[in-house]
């Protein structure tokens, strides 16, 4: 029995339970594949941020393996203190070099890189000017950054410059975020337009990539290079923990910026660093995104592929333009039921409501990568035409 004064939080989830909304942790028993066990079922996996298929890739595995026998399973200590390895240096200088940038410095997760950079870098003097779908880690570093925050609706660029127009005779400093590609809606965002603003207005302009690195510009380099602006964003946080294959998240600057986030970002300071199997493997899966070009090539044809049978049997998608496709149902409860009865029928796709995404907007959230196959595709679009039909979602 929980103490009195925990009570209230097993009231709060039997409301969920009442409520049709409690949801319980699948269990990954296998390797993730895009077929792959789960709570003692083989299911087609459309859960996974594994874009690529790397955790799972040959070379990623070896260097792992290679790294443990080397140097041990862990670093010991925080980076500022005894826990920069030679590992890591030379994984931050590869994803410069890959990202066309000064520097880099590697977070142990992308929350930390965004948070705790944007808490590093301003103060209560300043203003951030940040898109209204904007990852939860960008949110909580706006927070504990103490700045004034001002938000502007989805991708209005419009909005977004009135804002800036307003703020003009601001002495602090101004930092105008946005993701790359939003997690729940599968968009990309406007940056051309939002470069152009932040340079007009004299803001500082940073993008979260998370979701597009390994996804999209030449071999996966992500929305900078897909829009051909190098050299025109301050500040690009990435992740190592979705296309990647491993964990972590990175930011790229100024060899000045990444100097300064040695000295204040809090989770840089506070947090161990890296296992030293996990930047051997970060630095061969940026190996293999130089080497195999194909890998990217087929996560877009796999993804043209879903979207389109998931459009042709009537269900709506949204603004989906890359592999992250919703299907939005609008009743928490009843995508729920959706999620619970696709596992059933063989197929993962996790269902998402309030507070993840609005209310009315709830949905289960598609992902295909790399390495399913078709045949998979296709089957996984039969098991839920077949679910769909039967709740009357189409």
């Amino acid at each position: 029995m929980p103490k009195a004064q925990l009570q209230y939080l097993t009231e709060e989830l039997n409301k969920l339970r009442e409520q049709k909304l409690y949801q319980r942790l699948r269990i990954l028993e296998t390797e993730q594949l895009p077929v792959a066990r789960f709570d003692g079922h083989q299911v087609i996996n459309l859960s996974s941020n594994n874009y690529l298929g790397l955790t799972t890739h040959p070379k990623l595995k070896k260097r792992a393996l290679e790294a443990i026998e080397k140097y041990g399973v862990g670093s010991g200590a925080v980076r500022t203190i005894a826990g920069t390895m030679s590992l890591h240096m030379a994984l931050e200088e590869k994803i410069a070099q890959f990202k066309n940038v000064e520097a880099s410095v590697v977070f142990q997760s992308g929350f930390t890189a965004n948070a705790g950079t944007v808490q590093a870098l301003l103060t209560k003097e300043d203003i951030i000017i940040s898109d209204e779908l904007n990852h939860a880690s960008i949110i909580d570093g706006c927070r504990l950054s103490r700045a004034e925050i001002k938000v502007f609706p989805h991708k209005d660029v419009d909005a977004c410059e009135k804002i800036l127009k307003e703020i003009s005779g601001h002495e602090g400093r101004k930092l105008l975020i946005t993701d790359g590609v939003f997690s729940m809606e599968g968009d990309i965002a406007p940056l051309p337009a939002l470069v152009a603003l932040a340079e007009k207005y004299g803001c500082i302009m940073m993008i979260d990539d998370a979701h597009s690195s390994g996804v999209l510009g030449k071999n996966g380099r992500g929305t900078v290079d897909h829009f051909g602006l190098d050299g025109r964003v301050d500040v690009q946080v990435g992740t190592l923990s979705k296309a990647i294959g491993a964990l972590g998240g990175y930011v790229c600057s100024t060899r000045d910026t990444i100097e300064f986030l040695y000295h204040r970002a809090r989770p840089f300071l506070f947090s161990t660093s890296h296992p030293p199997s996990v930047a051997a493997t970060c630095l061969a899966a940026f190996e293999v995104l130089d080497e195999e070009p194909q890998l990217v090539e087929q996560l877009w044809t796999n993804t043209k592929f879903f979207k389109a049978g998931l459009q042709k049997l009537g269900f709506n998608t949204g603004v989906s333009e890359t592999p992250i496709t919703p299907v939005i149902v609008g009743d928490a409860a009843l995508a729920h039921e959706f999620s619970r009865q696709l596992f059933a029928e063989g197929v993962f796709a996790q269902s998402l409501g309030f507070p993840t995404v609005p209310h009315g907007k709830a949905r289960i959230r598609t992902i295909v990568t790399a390495t399913h196959t078709q045949e998979e595709l296709t089957r996984a679009l039969g098991i839920l035409e077949q679910v769909a039909r039967k709740l009357k979602i189409i």
